[in-house]
């Protein structure tokens, strides 16, 4: 376990990831639960993270920040077979950052923000995406310590008045977002983790692809439709991008899942990134007997959804590998 002396204000927020594997994600609203014994005020992050608020807890308790957070991995553990990684600060930005340094079984509590930004890349910072970060990259403003030096207009000509501004803020290490109560939404989830650091695009496509053909087969399966779509891609940093596309409809065809995680993932502008693993989640699930679908009358598209209803009848007599794409056959 590892901590930042501080100087300035206590750690409030606590970032938890527990270490779910995809078939074991449908188990965080319990452990949401568990961690709402500690606080009222917690903010589920799917697939497998949340946020809580500790203030009045330490008072509540008579516990420190890492004793409550000792106590959380203890019983994530003995009642749920679940390791976790922990990160600690004096806000949600803060304990995000913290929780990406920590490994299973600690935690990185951070207390001088201002010390521990120093250094830091600036895509470490939330929301800070691929392109984002080599515009600013190409300036030399390549630490959050060098953006936080930087004037505010020069970053607000490089991004936009609104990026620029946020960017000045949590560079800084003000931070203006609150943990906010909310509830998990039920959802699927698939990942393909590559078995070396992965730089090509055209095999990032294929895990997407893999990924995409299973979340709507397991969807289809349970006679639901989803409404939205969350790519996350991992990388050899063990940092993550994280981008959601709300669908034009709700939709459990493969192929419509397929086009829109092709289209996050390009919209990343990924260029030789070292990608650990990627993987897709449908969210906003609902019965298909109640969602409706706008017609197009386009014959490939029909041929496409009939030969899908003949592999879902062969997976559900052969298993889940009697029919794959040609792609991923080859």
């Amino acid at each position: 376990m590892s901590s930042m002396s501080s100087t300035s204000s206590a750690t409030d927020v606590l970032c938890v990831r527990f270490l779910l594997p995809p078939e074991r994600e449908a188990e965080l609203p319990r452990l949401l639960e568990l961690l709402g014994e500690f606080s009222p005020v917690v903010e589920a992050l799917p697939p497998d993270s949340a946020l809580v608020e500790l203030r009045g807890a330490a008072r509540y308790f008579g516990w420190d920040t890492r004793q409550i957070a000792s106590v959380v991995r203890v019983r994530a553990v003995a009642l749920y077979g679940v390791e976790c990684v922990i990160g600690a600060g004096p806000g949600p930005m803060a304990a995000r950052m913290a929780v990406r340094e920590a490994e299973a079984g600690t935690t990185r509590i951070v207390t001088d923000v201002t010390a521990f930004l120093a250094g830091q890349p600036v895509a470490a910072l939330p929301g800070v995406g691929a392109a984002t970060a080599r515009t600013l990259c190409e300036y030399g403003l390549d630490t959050v310590d060098r953006v936080a030096a930087a004037p505010l207009s020069t970053l607000q000509r490089l991004t936009t008045a609104r990026t620029g501004r946020e960017l000045h803020e949590k560079a800084r290490g003000l931070d203006r977002t609150r943990v906010v109560p909310n509830a998990t939404a039920r959802s699927l989830a698939a990942e393909r983790a590559f078995g070396r650091d992965e730089l090509d695009p055209y095999r990032h496509r294929r895990a997407l692809l893999a990924a995409a053909d299973e979340l709507g087969a397991r969807i289809r399966d349970e006679g639901q439709v989803c409404r939205s779509l969350t790519l996350t891609v991992r990388y050899a940093d063990r940092s993550s991008t994280v981008r959601t596309r709300r669908l034009s409809e709700p939709t459990a065809h493969s192929a419509a899942l397929t086009s829109a995680a092709y289209r996050m993932y390009e919209a990343l502008g990924l260029q030789r990134a070292r990608v650990r693993g990627v993987s897709l989640r449908a969210e906003g699930l609902g019965p298909a007997e109640h969602a409706s679908r706008q017609l197009t009358f386009d014959p490939v598209d029909e041929r496409t959804r009939a030969l899908e209803a003949v592999a879902d009848r062969a997976r559900a007599r052969f298993g889940p590998g009697a029919l794959v794409p040609a792609t991923l056959a080859a």
